[in-house]
């Protein structure tokens, strides 16, 4: 087979085999890639696929519990199990063995770990809940609403622990929302995206 046959490509410059090019017949102002970022110009506006997604402003009832309590729950066992493996390397003793030491460590990171992301899921759960609750009712989507959820959630975790607990607990949650609501807040207006 003649190697200077008729197929499509580029002839190399040592003379001989042509190469194929699948790119060589597309010209015009659509295939000019040379200044790289005409490739990588990413939007910076949201996609949608559907109108009715882009007339949305929040994200809907669903999909809040699922992203409060997902989110809360891994913070809570990444959280945990830092404790936990503290906890484990100082709880070791002069005479263990390394296996000894390492499932001392291992089941003090899983314990805490499940602990802490067990409880976080569940405030997680509560404020996405509570939160849904009050937009229904209130109609609005305003920084109000997350505070109140923030306090709601408080009290409805620590209700089983007495009412002066709840109040103390409830008062915890409204703050620390409302501190999160104000630091949002004055990230968006001061910190350039």
């Amino acid at each position: 087979m003649n190697s200077s046959s008729s197929t499509e490509g580029t002839q190399n410059p040592e003379g001989g085999r042509r190469y194929y090019n699948p790119y060589e017949d597309l010209h015009g102002p659509a295939f000019d890639i040379r200044p790289v970022k005409n490739l990588y110009q990413i939007p910076t506006t949201p996609e949608f696929l559907f109108q009715e997604e882009a007339a949305l402003k929040r994200r809907s009832f669903s999909d809040n519990i699922t992203f409060y309590t997902g989110c809360a729950y891994l913070t809570g066992a990444v959280t945990g199990a830092g404790v936990g493996l503290v906890q484990g390397v100082k709880a070791g003793e002069a005479g263990d063995s390394l296996k000894l030491r390492i499932n001392r460590v291992l089941n003090g990171s899983g314990h805490t770990g499940r602990k802490f992301g067990n409880r976080l899921g569940v405030i997680g759960l509560l404020y996405a809940g509570v939160e849904g609750g009050i937009v229904a009712a209130r109609g609005e989507d305003d920084s109000i609403n997350s505070i109140l959820a923030g306090l709601g959630t408080g009290v409805l975790f620590r209700a089983a622990a007495g009412i002066r607990s709840a109040a103390v607990a409830g008062a915890i949650g409204g703050l620390a929302v409302g501190a999160v609501v104000t630091g949002k807040q004055v990230l968006r207006r001061y910190v350039p995206i």
